[in-house]
């Protein structure tokens, strides 16, 4: 046997014991150090992981819908956020991790936070919408799409005076917003040249989610909105059932669209952004110390994954690179271009904002909240 096969004969023994004897997250926190390859070390992260649960006073059950590993194309931090909130509670809260879609993804998950089957959960703040509704304004087209207006706006005052009551009336705490990437404009291999403008997208079936005004918003630039579920979404792109979609250049290459792409362009329009969600009633249930220490430990998170996002991004479009895909970047006219034709300033617009925001001057101050640069940077495509 070479020693590469030894090596993996001893991963995937070193693997088994330990989800046999019930330590999978030992076996996950393993994988990702590189180490499951050491019984050593394998037994000290068994014992490690055994010793945080059995000294802490509050399991919280944390589910993603992500692989561990993921976090090098699509900063999601989930071994961080369970490590952070683990220490800043100075071990009183264990984090038991359920990656890689095990409880569902999505929708499911909200569900079950909203529900308290699970206390905290990673999805996107479309998918979010549903159940607190006030969060699909990050939806309204170049309102926050890009990542700097989208913190601004998330870390404001104004959000957290208009937004955060509405998501906790519907029984959540938001711990987190994740930052990834805008949405693009990601053409598949056969289909038409890149789209540079709304011109470009007249007749393109592009493929869009459930939400009603990212459908509106295709709309307004000229395409054919088609509605496909997203587990359905790589073999539509493939057979020309849907000609473009617009996840992140993160999220493309997590999901193996690397090969049946041909371009993709950083249009800006809408952040493809995830949030970690919390049960509210759990979290209130918590002594006032271990609240701050889950806080905390989420603000920490924040901060390793908005420093994240440019090396995530760059290694996405590496990859992507090598199957042959082109990457386009907007000039100011271009982009301009974009936002007179389906911009959130335009009247079509307005009834979404006094639904979601309450009323046009509440509207009004999230968008000064959008503009206004905060204390956090972060790095846009």
């Amino acid at each position: 046997m070479s020693d590469k096969q030894e090596l993996k004969s001893a991963e995937r023994r070193n693997f088994l014991k330990l989800t046999g004897s019930g330590a999978f997250t030992a076996a996950m926190i393993a994988g990702a150090a590189g180490t499951l390859w050491s019984e050593e070390a394998v037994a000290q992260t068994a014992k490690e992981e055994k010793e945080r649960k059995n000294a802490a006073e509050h399991t919280m059950n944390l589910a993603t819908a992500y692989i561990i590993g993921a976090s090098r194309s699509y900063p999601i931090l989930q071994l961080d956020l369970k490590e952070n909130i683990q220490n800043a509670t100075n071990g009183k809260v264990y984090v038991r991790l359920s990656p890689g879609g095990q409880l569902g993804a999505g929708g499911a998950l909200v569900q079950k936070v909203q529900g308290n089957t699970i206390q905290a959960a990673q999805h996107s703040i479309s998918n979010f919408a549903p159940f607190a509704p006030v969060a699909d304004l990050i939806n309204l087209p170049y309102f926050c799409g890009a990542n700097q207006r989208f913190v601004n706006l998330v870390t404001s005052d104004a959000w957290k005076n208009a937004v955060n009551p509405k998501i906790a009336a519907k029984g959540f705490k938001a711990l987190l917003y994740v930052v990834i990437d805008p949405r693009v404009a990601a053409v598949r291999k056969g289909g038409s040249g890149p789209i540079l403008t709304p011109g470009d997208m007249s007749g393109v079936k592009f493929r869009v989610p459930g939400s009603k005004m990212l459908q509106q918003y295709y709309r307004m630039v000229g395409a054919n909105p088609t509605p496909v579920a997203w587990g359905e979404t790589p073999s539509a792109i493939k057979q020309g059932v849907a000609d473009a979609l617009d996840p992140s250049v993160g999220a493309l290459y997590v999901f193996g669209f690397k090969d049946i792409l041909s371009h993709v362009t950083f249009t800006q329009a809408v952040p493809d952004s995830q949030v970690y969600s919390c049960n509210l009633e759990w979290f209130n249930s918590l002594p006032a110390e271990v609240q701050q220490g889950v806080e905390f430990g989420s603000e920490i998170t924040a901060q390793q994954n908005l420093a994240k996002v440019p090396s995530a991004r760059n290694y996405a479009m590496s990859e992507l690179r090598k199957s042959g895909v082109e990457f386009h970047s907007l000039s100011e006219d271009q982009l301009a271009e974009w936002k007179a034709t389906g911009g959130y300033q335009k009247s079509e617009w307005d009834s979404f904002k006094t639904e979601l925001a309450g009323n046009m001057d509440n509207f009004a101050k999230l968008e000064e909240a959008a503009g206004t640069t905060s204390k956090y940077y972060v790095h846009d495509a």
